[in-house]
Order: structure tokens, then sequence, then C-alpha cells
């Protein structure tokens, strides 16, 4: 069974928590983003704090994109942010195949490296065999 590093934007936290664990249950090897919403808390943080916590953070995703051997873009209703944009960069990069949830992205750039559109952990399932 293959293994999948699924990027998105902490604005779909709860759902993409919830793919994750639904393809955790289907037996499949899960590298998750860490979405963290804790405004309150960040914001009380130096921004030299920030900038380490955030460098640590992209570089721990790239990690998981890496050794995954597929990556899913959690990208509900065609949003992506800048993170989830630079790590489409990285799988393609690495020769990663790349799909998504949506193809509703307005990007073009973005929208042409997806292999293709998924919405179910159970679709994704037949692609990971």
């Amino acid at each position: 069974m293959k293994s999948i590093c699924i990027c998105g934007s902490k604005r779909f936290k709860s759902e993409i928590h919830k793919f994750s664990s639904d393809l955790n249950n289907l037996g499949i090897t899960v590298y998750a983003p860490f979405l963290h919403s804790a405004k309150d808390e960040w914001s009380n943080l130096s921004n030299q704090y920030q900038e380490f916590i955030a460098l640590g953070l992209t570089h721990d995703h790239f990690y998981k994109i890496k050794i995954a051997d597929v990556i899913y873009i959690y990208n509900k209703n065609g949003y992506a942010g800048v993170s989830t944009t630079m790590e489409i960069a990285y799988a393609v990069a690495l020769g990663k195949p790349v799909y998504a949830y949506s193809n509703q992205d307005d990007e073009l750039c973005r929208r042409v490296l997806f292999r293709g559109f998924i919405k179910t952990p159970k679709s994704l399932l037949k692609i990971l065999k």
C-alpha cells in the first residue's frame, strides 16, 4: 500500500482531520499537516519566534511530501493558499503524483499540475493500490 501526504489550508482543519482519519481507517499511511488555530497564543509570540515556528512547520511538511508516494490537495471550493501552492510546486519538482479534491481552482498554473480530482477516501484508495 502506498502512503499519502495531505496538503491544505487550516481553514479546512476539521475536514482534513476527518479525511485523514478515514484514510487511516482504510489502512493507508497518512502524513497530515499540523493545523493549529490558536490565534491568541500565536499573536503573543515575537515575530522572530513566529518565523522560527513557520520555518519548522514548512520543513516538516516538505519532508512529509518527500517520503510520501502520493500527494493529495484538500482544496475545497478550489481554495489553495500560499503554503499549499508551495507544497504543490515542491511535490511536482520531486516528481510526485498530485491529486486534488476540487477542480474549481481558478489558478490555471496550479490546476494543470493535478493528475486528477478525487472527493472521497475510498476513491483515493483505488489510486493508492
